[in-house]
């Protein structure tokens, strides 16, 4: 795994201390009642140790077992420990659900585009951005707010994201759709904040010369997108409120292309 060093990074002799900074996202940061921390360790320091530390500080964290998704520097940690440097910014979430600006986010290169914004989707004009001359089949994806989740009526919901690692998430997923399956151009673009029932929390747009990639590749996106981005949900009903918890856990997350067979 390759991580990124911010310039206060310094790696430290043994004995000394390393400070990190750990943020807190969705039900994990309800029950830290707090979005961040800082975090002191001894040199030489690793997630497993720093994590460790986190949920004996926040025992209640241990509810979600290994589901329980941790990041290092807005990549997930994925099996042997990683060495931690001054600096490092450690995040701790639940499975993830999705899933602040009115500044769009768009990743230009090949048309493809990878997006988060608090302003309601325009799914027409999302279609409509990957469409070149030599393709054939557009299919697009509108998710949106559903008043009845098993019984229970919905209010709305509110969607967060850790932004940074969710956008870089986005791009890789779309850098893996294009390894799997034939497809000229992929678009991803995601709400966040407050939604009523109805309105689109997720829109994603693929093309393709041929229509069979273009809905198979549509398909494994969202899926994907809902099992490793970063995004989580909170579903507020006439009787309560709850965080919708995902499914993914480090050993199912992965970024090998190969791993997985086309459906």
């Amino acid at each position: 795994m390759t991580t990124t060093k911010t310039p206060q990074q310094n790696e430290l002799p043994s004995g000394e201390r390393v400070r990190v900074r750990v943020l807190f996202f969705g039900a994990a940061r309800e029950i830290a009642g707090r979005d961040e921390m800082s975090l002191t360790l001894s040199a030489p320091a690793n997630s497993s140790n720093a994590f460790e530390e986190i949920l004996s500080q926040y025992p209640d964290l241990r509810r979600f077992g290994r589901s329980l998704l941790f990041a290092v520097n807005q990549e997930y940690v994925r099996g042997d420990a990683q060495e931690l440097r001054e600096g490092d910014e450690l995040a701790v979430f639940p499975p993830v659900s999705g899933g602040a600006d009115d500044e769009r986010e768009a990743e230009e290169a090949n048309q493809d585009f990878f997006e988060l914004t608090t302003n309601p989707i325009d799914v027409g004009l999302v279609a409509r951005r990957v469409v070149p001359p030599e393709c054939g089949a557009t299919v697009t994806l509108d998710g949106y707010v559903r008043e009845w989740t098993r019984g229970r009526r919905t209010l709305y919901l509110v969607y967060e994201a850790y932004r940074e690692m969710a956008l870089s998430e986005m791009r890789r997923l779309g850098q893996e759709a294009r390894e799997r399956f034939e497809i000229a151009h992929i678009g991803i673009v995601h709400r966040t904040g407050r939604l009523e029932i109805g309105e689109s929390s997720v829109c994603i747009s693929v093309s393709a010369p041929h229509r069979r990639a273009a809905f198979e590749a549509c398909e494994w996106a969202i899926r994907e997108l809902k099992r490793r981005v970063p995004i989580w949900k909170k579903e507020f009903y006439e009787d309560g409120e709850v965080w919708v918890e995902g499914e993914g856990s480090l050993e199912e997350i992965s970024t090998n292309p190969h791993e997985t067979t086309r459906n």
